[in-house]
């Protein structure tokens, strides 16, 4: 047990992030143990389980329980499980759909690009137009120094 005051605080204070990491970390297993469940069933919740499982995986990657990289592995491998269900019962797309599909979405993220810098400009002239200057007096004082006499 530390003895200087500090080291009593920090010992505390890990305690207590740590049992808040294990809560997180065990939210968000729970939630893909739920949703993998689901899945291996067959159950329609199966669609929105994963959605809540991915939110849990994001929210740990939030808070640092998780790195970014681990999250985004954990989903695309709940994604891929859940893309061999739906493979199974549907038959695959044809290829002039998705280049279809992928077209638009590329128009559609393109607009928003236009806007944005269009409120950045705005954005500048006005900063531009509010700025002001201010210029600092600066005063002197004069001592008088008594002469000995």
């Amino acid at each position: 047990m530390p003895n200087i005051k500090s080291a009593i605080k920090r010992v505390k204070i890990a305690e207590k992030k740590t049992l808040n990491n294990n809560m997180i970390k065990s939210a968000y297993k729970t939630a893909v143990k739920k949703y993998e469940s689901a899945n291996a069933k067959g159950e329609e919740v199966a669609g929105e389980l994963l959605r809540l499982a991915k939110k849990a995986i994001d929210q740990a990657a939030t808070k640092g329980v998780i790195s970014k990289n681990a999250a985004s592995r954990k989903k695309a491998k709940l994604d891929k499980k859940l893309a061999v269900k739906l493979d199974t019962k549907k038959a695959p797309a044809k290829k002039t759909e998705t280049k279809k599909a992928e077209v638009k979405e590329v128009e559609v993220k393109e607009a928003p690009v236009e806007e944005k810098e269009a409120s950045k400009a705005k954005k500048t002239t006005t900063k531009t137009a509010t700025k002001k200057t201010t210029t600092k007096k600066t005063t002197t004082t004069k001592k008088t120094t008594k002469k000995a006499e």
